[in-house]
Order: structure tokens, then C-alpha cells, then sequence
């Protein structure tokens, strides 16, 4: 059951308190640094890049790097619809 597996995963990654609120943060649109996420989150820097490795590998969000910046978004329109419906 490739499916279940996927969603369970899935599940788990936005089941974080600190994860979800990074998500919420990203509904907007806008891509943000993982500084503002973890300030969001009321997290370390240390820990929030952690939970934004687990959630890029989840395939959640996407990153674009600008010089020595990483910003992070929404990885697509999919992700926010699901967001939005939970």
C-alpha cells in the first residue's frame, strides 16, 4: 500500500506543532527565510532548519536560494488546497 504509506508520512510531517504552524505561515504564498519560520514557530534557528529539511524531503515545501539566503515555500498549489482543507 504505497498510498497509505505516503499518507502516513504526510500526516506525521504536519502533525508537528511547529511544522504546522511553519505551513500556515507559508499559505500566503510568499516564500520565506527559515529565520522568520522559526521566529513564526517560537523554535531555535538550529531546530526550525531541521523540521524545513523534514518537510523539503517530504516533499512539502520547495527552496530557492538567493546568494547566501534560503527561502522556503509552499512546494504547490496541491500542498496549500490540503492545508487548507484540514
Amino acid at each position: 500500500m504505497p498510498h497509505l504509506e505516503s499518507f502516513s508520512a504526510t500526516a506525521f510531517l504536519i502533525a508537528d506543532p511547529a511544522r504546522a504552524i511553519m505551513l500556515t505561515a507559508l499559505l500566503d504564498g510568499r516564500a520565506l527565510p527559515a529565520g522568520e519560520l522559526a521566529y513564526a514557530s517560537g523554535i531555535t534557528a538550529q531546530t526550525a532548519s531541521s523540521h524545513l529539511a523534514k518537510l523539503l524531503a517530504g516533499g512539502l515545501v520547495s527552496v530557492e536560494t538567493e546568494g547566501r539566503h534560503r527561502y522556503y515555500r509552499l512546494a504547490g498549489t496541491h500542498v496549500a488546497q490540503a492545508l487548507e482543507y484540514l
